[in-house]
């Protein structure tokens, strides 16, 4: 087994992933609102944690899906990279439906996936069924952009 211990090149970069983690811990310590962390991937909802972590976010686009669901697996990566790319602006959430049945149970989840869009912890729109990466993308911005409180949208 090889001692890596005087192994310079591998010192040098978990000295550096140290110093980089130091001072991520530092920036979100320092900033006075625990909301101004962001997140860039999808964070797992359940039953025992949704009404929880539905409080904390002000607008939340959440994935209701189950592993062994096609269209499911085709819309969880276009979910990841939208996560990324809105990050410090909408917060991603996922359900899987056979493990966390309340709460697709409160959100009358027939069939999936189901995307729900929820503004200030209320559901105000969604859709069923896989769609692209333009179509989220556009339902989704235009209720960051408008500050829409429209409550007709409902899950289509």
């Amino acid at each position: 087994m090889k001692n890596y211990e005087n192994d310079k090149e591998l010192n040098d970069i978990l000295s550096r992933k140290q110093n980089e983690l130091i001072e991520r811990v530092k920036s979100t310590v320092g900033s006075s609102r625990a909301s101004t962390v962001v997140i860039d991937s999808p964070i797992l909802l359940t039953d025992s944690n949704f009404n929880n972590e539905v409080g904390k976010y002000p607008l939340l686009v959440v994935d209701f899906w189950a592993p062994w669901c096609g269209p499911c697996r085709m819309v969880s990566p276009v979910i990841e990279q939208l996560a990324r790319e809105l990050a410090g602006k909408v917060v991603f959430g996922k359900v899987n439906v056979d493990d966390n049945p309340t709460v697709a149970g409160a959100f009358g989840i027939q069939s999936i996936p189901t995307i729900a869009i929820l503004k200030n912890g209320k559901a105000i729109d969604g859709f069923v069924g896989a769609a692209s990466k333009s179509q989220m993308e556009a339902k989704i911005l235009t209720h960051l952009e408008s500050g829409n409180s429209n409550m007709s949208g409902g899950i289509h």
